[in-house]
């Protein structure tokens, strides 16, 4: 008798298989929420509005679907009528907040829930500014800052020396509080400082400032205008022989058109034969200065121009210019 039950073991065990890998497949008929063929079971965040979740209550059909969370915060089932708050929640905790709400309104005793997350909506980074390809993205799970910058293309040539990530926080008396570091290009970057990759986990603005520039008009070989590292010492001199020097009939004198942080615009003179001829100090420029080189008639920019010169660049403030005079 027992050499019988040895000889038919191998049959049963396939049979009982194959019987297993049937109902496996059953179930996940029963269990699998109409829609999630098209979203993937993302990592795990806290849920956040907008996005999209996939619930599956074993053996209910009726219940398993994806639902989308509601700007307020609470997804809705059917035959649930009250809202079941998600905001915050991990997809564990918000497993025992269904099946709570299962228990509750009665529908089944003792109801198995999963739940996945199908999209995420409510983590958008934002990367804008001086980037090769500004772009908005959702943090599926949590990433850096350089690997947010590289999303965008990486940084243009002419971005400034600092990144500005921005964040709104929750202060006191539960008022939003917008809050903002700023992180050195060198240090991240070229000094490959681990403490400056922030970590990113959604709702983060990055902007990429561009440098400054200074705008060099007038009687040049090259007007335009020119970018400058701010914090670096930026000259004259420096401008003229970006310029590619002066050309002939240029008055003695230079005037340097200056906004300064109030809104006040001075005109400052600058002793340029002087300076050309080494018996003046050179004179320093800052970001966004107009360096205006007149002909021998030593025009003058009127308040007008300099107020449009302001925030054009290159090609476009060197035009303006021809045409003022």
């Amino acid at each position: 008798m027992r050499i019988f039950l040895s000889s038919y073991l191998p049959g049963f065990l396939t049979l009982a298989l194959a019987a297993s890998s049937i109902a496996q497949t059953q179930m996940q008929n029963i269990t699998a929420p109409r829609g999630t063929e098209l979203g993937a079971n993302l990592p795990a965040q806290p849920v956040g509005p907008n996005d999209l979740i996939a619930v599956s209550v074993y053996d209910a059909p009726e219940l398993s679907r994806t639902v989308r969370v509601g700007a307020d915060g609470f997804i809705r089932l059917p035959m649930i009528q009250q809202p079941i708050k998600a905001q915050g929640l991990l997809p564990a905790a918000l497993e025992v907040a269904i099946v709570a709400a299962i228990r509750e309104g009665k529908i089944l005793v003792d109801p198995f829930v999963t739940v996945t997350i199908a999209e995420y909506h409510s983590r958008p980074i934002s990367v804008a500014g001086a980037v090769k390809q500004p772009v908005v993205f959702q943090a599926e799970s949590p990433t850096t800052l350089l690997e947010a910058i590289a999303r965008a293309g990486g940084l243009r040539e002419d971005a400034g020396r600092e990144i500005l990530v921005s964040q709104t926080q929750t202060g006191i008396d539960d008022k939003a509080v917008v809050m903002t570091r700023r992180i050195l290009v060198r240090g991240l970057i070229d000094d490959a400082d681990p403490t400056l990759n922030i970590k990113l986990s959604g709702g983060e603005e990055i902007r990429v400032p561009e440098m400054g520039r200074v705008y060099v008009v007038g009687n040049v070989k090259k007007p335009g205008s020119f970018p400058v590292q701010d914090g670096s010492e930026t000259t004259v001199l420096q401008m003229v022989a970006l310029a590619e020097g002066l050309t002939p009939y240029t008055t003695k004198e230079a005037y340097i058109y200056r906004r300064e942080a109030g809104g006040k615009k001075n005109e400052i003179l600058v002793p340029l034969e002087k300076i050309m001829q080494r018996k003046a100090p050179d004179v320093p420029l800052t970001a966004n200065d107009i360096l205006y080189i007149p002909e021998s008639k030593g025009k003058r920019l009127t308040g007008r121009t300099v107020d449009a010169l302001i925030g054009l660049t290159g090609s476009a403030a060197a035009a303006l210019i021809y045409t003022a005079h």
